[in-house]
């Protein structure tokens, strides 16, 4: 039995998930927890070697479920990367890390986004790299390290992104791949190399910058070293792999024009294929980002809610302790019982709007000080609404995107739900009624790291493109149709909602 290995490195954990290779199925998985780091309000740091020590782990509990199972590490036939965006390692001359990587939700560098945007021109940036530079972007953190610790920006060789270190750890092999690569405001997205331009009006050393790879060739195989660590076969191809949203959007079967993915996770996203690298340019700055995307000569646009599971997960732990501890007593998910709570209110909360801005906000506003709440409050509301009004302001929020992607001239003729989120039946129709458009599920549960392990089966030659990888395993599997019942109450929410940020900017904008 020919399998493919996926590792997906998130935020809180790595995953290894060990997939067939005829349909897809899962096999065995495994997650291991790392630690993130707050040093300041608005930092955010992890350890790569925690994720190197964690990934290790990760493929050993995989292979070791598999091989109780029949599916012999030998039968791996190629393994597939999939990582947090944007994160920056710093390598020095013995390819040694040099401080904790600044990672995707650090907010730190916004001087340095003013300063790049002051030296290469807004206009010009867009034409370079067709995103504006944003805190959350690589180069920004990258020149916060040059502007504030010298010495150890004087000693750097090599800066990679999260998931290309651990393809160093495994192959020994220095190289960034594409769709990840494009989320750091220096590759020309358009044709898919380093941006001279603003390399030089950065006064960045472009050897600082490894090959780019596509995300379904074999960028390296495993090291003799790394197969006596897992029992992983050496010799085994490691595929370039891709973006966090990129992987999930292949594990959905998001490869061709006419699709679209809403993902709720910790941050939620509403991706859309695209044939050629089209950008927003309704405004001043691109509301949505463009990146290229985990197949050949492919893109996507992507808007970004910051705060989509943050925001139920703050309920969860602030508002739902009695659901909390009944967890510890019987193994209910305090989310499904919220869920059951929010069901009895009525679509529109009774008027209760919930910002989700617990940590700025991407999509449209691009607003980093954004800062969220509940607006509408009376006597009459309880915690019944104050849930489902959360639910719904998530679902106005990918709203927002989908609009603005819409707006582009994209065709979106199926849109694919996955993540957390997307489990939750009443979540989901909220979604799908908001946004006034049917939302459908596969049956890919490991979303990133399923997508991982198809572009490593291209890449092992199991596939002959990302396209027949993904019509050979992934299937639809539910159906949520929007109400239209519900369509006068969300509509007249939505515009309530859109209303409340410009009215509220001076107060809720501002830096801690």
């Amino acid at each position: 039995m020919q399998t493919l290995l996926g590792i997906d490195l998130g935020t809180t954990g790595v995953k290894a998930a060990l997939f067939a290779a005829d349909d897809g199925r899962v096999i065995a998985d495994a997650f291991i927890e790392y630690p993130l780091f707050h040093p300041h309000p608005g930092w955010a740091e992890q350890n790569p070697t925690d994720w190197w020590e964690a990934t290790l782990s990760a493929i050993r509990l995989c292979l070791r479920a598999g091989a109780s199972k029949g599916a012999a590490a030998e039968d791996v036939r190629g393994l597939g990367l999939s990582g947090q965006m944007h994160g920056v390692v710093l390598l020095d001359e013995q390819r040694q890390v040099l401080r904790p990587c600044i990672i995707w939700a650090d907010q730190r560098s916004d001087d340095q986004c003013r300063w790049i945007t002051e030296k290469v021109g807004a206009a010009q940036l867009i034409e370079y790299v067709s995103n504006p530079a944003l805190t959350g972007f690589s180069a920004p953190k990258l020149l916060w390290v040059r502007d504030h610790e010298p010495e150890i920006f004087a000693r750097a060789r090599t800066m990679l992104l999260p998931k290309d270190y651990i393809r160093y750890r495994l192959t020994g092999v220095l190289a960034m791949e594409i769709s990840d690569a494009a989320g750091t405001c220096l590759l020309d997205v358009k044709h898919g190399g380093w941006s001279q331009e603003v390399l030089a009006a950065l006064e960045l050393d472009p050897s600082l910058l490894p090959p780019v790879v596509p995300a379904d060739a074999a960028s390296g195989t495993i090291t003799a070293e790394v197969a006596n660590q897992t029992g992983l076969p050496a010799g085994v191809p490691v595929a370039g792999g891709g973006a966090d949203n990129a992987c999930g959007a292949v594990g959905n079967g998001v490869v061709e024009p006419g699709l679209a993915l809403v993902s709720v996770g910790t941050s939620g996203i509403v991706l859309a294929h695209a044939s050629s690298p089209q950008v927003d340019t309704s405004g001043p700055v691109p509301r949505v980002h463009t990146f290229n995307h985990a197949v050949p000569n492919g893109w996507y646009l992507m808007g970004v809610t910051q705060g989509a599971g943050l925001s139920l997960r703050w309920v969860r732990d602030n508002i739902g302790l009695p659901e909390r501890a009944l967890e510890r007593w019987t193994g209910i998910d305090p989310y499904e019982l919220l869920s059951k709570e929010a069901e009895g209110v009525p679509a529109g909360s009774e008027g209760l709007i919930f910002l989700p801005y617990l940590q700025g906000e991407r999509t449209p506003h691009l607003d980093a000080y954004a800062r969220g709440g509940w607006i509408g409050l009376t006597a009459s509301h309880d915690r019944r609404h104050l849930v489902r009004s959360v639910l719904e302001g998530v679902a106005f929020s990918l709203k927002d995107c989908y609009a603005i992607i819409r707006e582009q001239g994209l065709q979106l003729n199926q849109v694919r739900a996955t993540g957390g989120g997307a489990k939750s039946p009443l979540w989901r129709q909220i979604i799908a009624d908001v946004l006034g458009v049917e939302l459908v599920v596969t049956n890919s549960s490991e979303g990133p790291a399923f997508g991982a392990a198809l572009l490593a089966g291209v890449a092992g030659g199991v596939y002959s493109s990302v396209q027949e990888a993904c019509a050979q395993t992934v299937r639809v599997v539910q159906r949520t149709a929007p109400d239209p019942a519900t369509a006068p109450a969300y509509e007249q929410a939505y515009e309530t909602y859109k209303a409340l940020y410009p009215a509220l900017k001076p107060i809720i904008s501002r830096p801690l």
